[in-house]
């Protein structure tokens, strides 16, 4: 995210403040909000440094309760489509298929045409 501050700062924890009091928490975010050290008991940035103490602390709930959402959305469609599966019908087998179908019926003008080539071999095997 930004840069890292590990010692205490208070010129960046007071930008970070400001920052924040003008709503602007992507900038502070961006401007290390999430790394930045604050000690609230600085006697010189003791407000700013309870701000942003705040502030990490209600970012963190939030991102964490996003997690529990998009891990319990992914678990419920994983669940979801299980029970799917479990209701549709399993894939019948190419031999049961082919058991269990009935040949399919010959077009008329093919009937007609074995028929007369049937005729025409009786005639002639009893010739």
């Amino acid at each position: 995210m930004g840069q890292q501050h590990t010692v205490h700062d208070c010129a960046h924890l007071q930008a970070l403040a400001a920052l924040l009091a003008d709503d602007a928490v992507d900038a502070a975010i961006e401007a290390g909000l999430m790394d930045v050290q604050a000690d609230p008991h600085c006697a010189q940035c003791s407000e700013e440094a309870q701000r942003v103490l705040s502030e990490q602390n209600r970012l963190r709930i939030n991102w964490a309760a996003r997690e529990r959402h998009r891990a319990r959305s992914a678990r419920l469609q994983r669940r979801a489509a299980e029970r799917q599966a479990k209701r549709a019908p399993a894939p019948a087998s190419a031999a049961a298929l082919a058991v269990s179908a009935p040949a399919p019926a010959l077009p008329a003008a093919v009937a007609a045409a074995l028929a007369r080539a049937k005729a025409r071999a009786a005639k002639h095997s009893r010739s």
